[in-house]
């Protein structure tokens, strides 16, 4: 079986420990912000996973900025993104 070395070196997801260290915030905050829909992730049955290129994204984002990055508020944007969709019946 061939396996890339790419992929070897970085996940396609974190557990929600694994982000929880990356973010140097312990798990239980981390599993409160994702069941307040404020921290990307993504549900698989009772488990929570978050995407790596999420976690990449917002921790670049927050390096090129050099400002405050507030996932809850890219959260609330994104909904209220597809509510507006919703109700115009725009597709986005």
């Amino acid at each position: 079986m061939h396996t890339d070395s790419a992929n070897v070196s970085r996940p396609t997801f974190y557990t929600v420990r694994e982000a929880a260290r990356i973010l140097r915030v312990g798990p239980s905050t981390l599993y409160r912000a994702i069941r307040e829909d404020a921290f990307p992730a993504v549900r698989l049955r009772t488990r929570y996973v978050i995407p790596a290129v999420a976690l990449e994204k917002l921790l670049a984002e927050a390096t090129e900025r050099g400002t405050l990055v507030d996932p809850a508020r890219m959260a609330a944007e994104r909904r209220t993104e597809r509510e507006i969709a919703r109700i115009t019946g725009s597709a986005r």
